[in-house]
């Protein structure tokens, strides 16, 4: 059974990604509005979607360290392995304008985030801010966009769909990509017991890429179809929705307990993160095929570092 469930999580994640991304593009067209925001906010918000329901569930069952880590975790597999596989898959270096300014709000954010946690809690003030910090971001974003024209970069063929079958596509690409994504957690974590791995290294490495696999399908598939846009906007929005909405509406729920492990090294990580990706974000570098291959070395070096334990690699942060 497990095998079907992988399999068919693959074919539901693959096919649904390609409804996705074919329906925020034929969106944005029909509304006027550049594939960036679309990424930015339909697309993200749909894929950050297992994120959410997984540190909510986490958080009211009394397990909020899992929480936080859920949305660090995921948000290092945006950048490395999402960025990584998407710069492996982009033939060239398109990019959105937008990104340059919202590479700055993306670095606020992380640093706003950084700072609460940092004080091993994050209580419900520090979570309404970090939601207030969302919406005003998205309402600049999408004020900024209908004044500004299209980006050249940006623009595609029309597709001659109409709005509702555009609507149509993209939620039914959604719906394949969060049922094909939950088949592939379920079904890999069947396949991981088999084997007699631990319940500990199956949620620090399969549970956490299994909530982004979402954003791993619809980037990588933007960025073979070549809508630069798309596959970056899901990233950022995707990051910045997790830091702030994520845990801004968890810590609303029940305030937010920062294990002393996720002080020590995992925010020193997201901190290293955020500012090895802003020089693609900001046009200051192009993210190619070896970019993206060393990103995703690195990953796996994360994922190592987790599962050998990292207490045992620096004993420091024990």
């Amino acid at each position: 059974m497990m095998y079907v469930e992988l399999a068919a999580g693959f074919v539901l994640l693959l096919a649904g990604a390609e409804f996705l991304v074919r329906g925020a593009v034929a969106l944005s067209r029909r509304l006027g509005i550049s594939e960036f925001v679309i990424g930015l906010t339909v697309v993200a918000f749909g894929t950050s979607a297992p994120e959410l329901v997984v540190s909510l569930d986490a958080a009211l069952t009394g397990a909020g360290a899992m929480a936080v880590g859920n949305v660090i975790g995921s948000n290092v597999a945006n950048v490395l392995l999402i960025m990584g596989a998407s710069g492996l898959a982009m033939s060239g270096g398109e990019r959105a304008d937008a990104l340059k300014r919202d590479s700055v709000v993306l670095t606020f954010s992380t640093l706003l985030f950084v700072v609460f946690a940092w004080q091993g809690r994050i209580d419900r003030l520090g979570a309404f801010a970090l939601l207030v910090v969302y919406a005003v971001f998205i309402i600049m974003s999408y004020w900024r966009d209908n004044r500004a024209a299209q980006a050249p970069g940006d623009t595609v063929p029309e597709t001659g769909a109409r709005l509702g079958r555009a609507w149509i596509e993209l939620l039914a690409g959604l719906v394949g990509v969060l049922i094909g994504s939950h088949l592939l957690v379920d079904g890999g974590v069947a396949l991981a017991r088999g084997f007699g791995v631990s319940e500990e290294v199956i949620g620090l490495t399969l549970i956490a890429i299994g909530t982004s696999l979402p954003e791993l399908a619809a980037s990588v598939m933007a960025a073979i179809r070549g809508h630069a846009g798309v596959a970056l906007g899901n990233v950022v929005g995707s990051n910045m929705f997790n830091l702030l909405v994520v845990i801004g509406a968890v810590g609303l729920a029940t305030p937010l307990l920062v294990p002393q492990q996720i002080v020590r090294f995992d925010l020193w990580i997201l901190l290293l993160v955020t500012a090895v990706v802003v020089p693609y974000l900001s046009g200051m570098r192009n993210l190619g095929r070896v970019d993206g291959a060393v990103m995703i070395a690195c990953y796996g070096l994360y994922v190592a570092v987790q599962i050998i334990g990292v207490g045992n690699v620096l004993p420091i942060v024990k």
